[in-house]
């Protein structure tokens, strides 16, 4: 059975939720309103693509694709 992997937007959930700031704090560094983070993190809402970005260069995010096996 494959294992599941998490989605995008689940893994930034989780990385704002533990990087040890309050999002009041993030939402003061990044110009994203509190409110904004505080839907997303609850799952009420998703985020345009700049703002994901300005969120994962804040928490020192990277992405990186799994390695195929046999390539």
């Amino acid at each position: 059975m494959p294992k599941q992997r998490m989605k995008l937007s689940e893994q930034l959930r989780q990385a704002i939720e533990s990087c040890g700031q309050t999002r009041y704090a993030i939402a003061k560094v990044t110009g994203i309103s509190e409110a904004t983070l505080c839907r997303f993190v609850s799952g009420e809402r998703g985020l345009p693509m700049k703002t994901l970005d300005v969120l994962a260069d804040h928490l020192e995010l990277n992405i990186q694709t799994p390695k195929r096996k046999g390539k």
